[in-house]
């Protein structure tokens, strides 16, 4: 079966990315941080056997994500899930197991994304839970557009939400470990990042 994966990036412009870490070692720094994400990302991304895609918060860039190896779009407008629903619709259209994740996650590895698909053979449903009470990983074996309904987005309940969504459903759902997102500066001195 066909492997998918979608990745989530910000455009990295100034002042508009890791805005709470912003707060403590200001925008300029933040957005080094935030590059060094993407960068780390697109390293792990591209040592994943699947089919991968690459979802712009605002415009398409010719970047370091090169465009053979990604198939590159703009997110849908609305809230996150707006935006994931209509990425897993638009990657669904062919068949397979499909993987979203974001770019906050230092310590996510190419090992962990395989690990997801593979827990796909089991389970319906396969999340990789944050330290922040969301998920760094999301995946499915069908379009569930539920799943990212009825979220409280941008807090501590995304989690429990999600796995309450996909209980109403009947689906399986298999956790992966709990990785740091970094939003914070303790979050940067809990997880792999060295700060420079």
């Amino acid at each position: 079966m066909q492997k998918h994966l979608i990745v989530f990036v910000r455009n990295p412009v100034l002042g508009t990315v890791k805005t709470r870490l912003a707060v403590s070692i200001g925008d300029e720094k933040a957005l080094e941080v935030y590059k060094d994400l993407i960068e780390k990302c697109r390293r792990e991304c591209l040592a994943v056997d699947a089919k991968k895609n690459l979802f712009y918060s605002k415009a398409i860039l010719n970047d370091a994500w090169d465009n053979e190896a990604f198939t590159k779009y703009i997110q849908n407008e609305g809230d996150l899930g707006d935006k994931i629903t209509a990425a897993f619709r638009e990657i669904f259209k062919e068949e397979g197991k499909v993987v979203i994740i974001g770019s906050d996650c230092y310590d996510l590895d190419a090992k962990t994304i395989e690990e997801a698909f593979e827990k796909l053979a089991d389970s319906d449903v396969v999340i990789g839970p944050a330290n922040d009470g969301g998920y760094y990983l999301l995946g499915t074996n069908s379009f569930q557009p539920e799943l990212f309904q009825n979220i409280t987005w941008s807090t501590e309940l995304v989690l429990g939400e999600t796995i309450q969504q996909a209980k109403f459903k009947n689906l399986s759902v298999s956790l992966l470990k709990e990785l740091i997102d970094l939003d914070t500066l303790e979050d940067l001195e809990e997880s792999g990042y060295n700060l420079k």
